[in-house]
């Protein structure tokens, strides 16, 4: 499974740890991913969703029908 966000998209974001001395070194900033089961009553079905804490104020926010409508208009596999 790759670790990106189903709603927003979010993928990890790469850059450099700079130390005191100054060296650089390479690192990576992962996305607050969950896994997260909603009941999507138009399916009829629960769908398990790989999605980050901000794809989580957004289901809350617009609703998991709306989102799913979304996903499925992208080409998103439930």
């Amino acid at each position: 499974m790759s670790r990106y966000c189903q709603v927003t998209g979010a993928r990890p974001v790469y850059g450099k740890s700079v130390s005191h001395s100054h060296k650089r070194t390479n690192r990576r900033w992962e996305p607050n991913l969950q896994r997260k089961r909603y009941w999507v009553p138009s399916l009829g079905r629960t769908v398990t969703l790989t999605v980050s804490a901000k794809g989580i104020k957004t289901i809350d926010k617009k609703g998991i029908e709306a989102v799913v409508a979304d996903m499925r208009r992208r080409g998103e596999r439930l």
